[in-house]
């Protein structure tokens, strides 16, 4: 690219995952300890909140899912927590029940879980790196 069509990266912006119904996707991911920063229901979108940054992770409508998962393989959103494996607790007492067992990583843990529509996101820590997290 020549210096005048050239762009910088300063971010994300939001994370979409097309859910089948946005009432049902809200209480699950409210159960899964996200807070919704707002809803747009005439809209067909709903936004999450991550930690204190915003933008988050947009949930979206999608009429043609109903309650299976899309025909589309789905991506893998990991999200930082302090401790993965009490994350995990703290979900399964809620009632949003881990994919498996929390997975050891190089940094840390990992623990995933999938909403109704397939999209995953996962809980991890950087306890065996704690330099390389946010919170060292």
């Amino acid at each position: 690219m020549s210096d005048d069509e050239s762009y910088e990266l300063l971010g994300f912006d939001n994370v979409l995952l097309p859910v089948g119904d946005l009432g049902e996707a809200v209480r699950f991911y409210e159960r899964a300890g996200f807070t919704v920063g707002f809803r747009l229901d005439e809209a067909g979108i709903a936004g999450l909140k991550v930690g204190g940054e915003m933008p988050g992770i947009l949930l979206r409508h999608e009429e043609t899912l109903a309650h299976r998962s899309p025909p589309w393989l789905c991506p893998r959103l990991w999200l930082e927590v302090p401790d993965a494996r009490a994350a995990g607790r703290a979900l399964a007492e809620a009632g949003v029940a881990p994919l498996d067992e929390p997975i050891s990583m190089a940094t840390g843990w990992t623990v995933e879980i999938a909403d109704p529509w397939g999209n995953v996101v996962g809980f991890t820590d950087y306890s065996k790196r704690p330099e390389l997290g946010r919170r060292p």
